[in-house]
């Protein structure tokens, strides 16, 4: 048994098989999943386990080159965003790289995360908490 980390098998698997450019989303609640998209379901209640706790222990296994966000979240969400960018500054020091950061708007959000290898739900109720990881390679 895993002693530490990402203890579910499903994302422990998922964050294991990303290649080079290979795409994982985590979201709030809300947003919609669609069938053809591997769906890694955390949320147990509302904030249980929140946008930021889920984000936290998937960038402690997986090596970050990108992330994609929604525009609206600078507006609608500033708490989170402010969080997540903190943590990104964080992770390029422990990566030793650059993160790109884009932002699209919400409709453009959703198409992206289709293409994503999961996206995995959050336990999290505030709007636009989800972002579109992209894997790099830590060499």
């Amino acid at each position: 048994m895993k002693k530490n980390t990402v203890l579910n098998a499903q994302l422990s698997q998922t964050i294991a098989s990303l290649g080079h450019t290979d795409s994982l989303t985590i979201c709030d609640a809300g947003l919609p999943i669609p069938m053809q998209v591997e769906r890694i379901d955390l949320a147990l209640t509302a904030g249980v386990p929140s946008f930021l706790q889920t984000f936290n222990a998937i960038v402690a296994e997986m090596f970050v080159e990108r992330a994609v966000l929604a525009e609206e979240i600078k507006d609608k969400n500033p708490k989170i965003l402010t969080a997540l960018l903190n943590a990104f500054a964080q992770l390029e020091q422990a990566q030793g790289n650059q993160i790109q950061i884009d932002y699209i708007s919400h409709e453009q959000f959703k198409q992206h995360s289709q293409l994503s290898k999961g996206i995995v739900r959050s336990g999290e109720f505030s709007p636009y908490a989800n972002v579109i990881l992209y894997s790099g390679v830590p060499f």
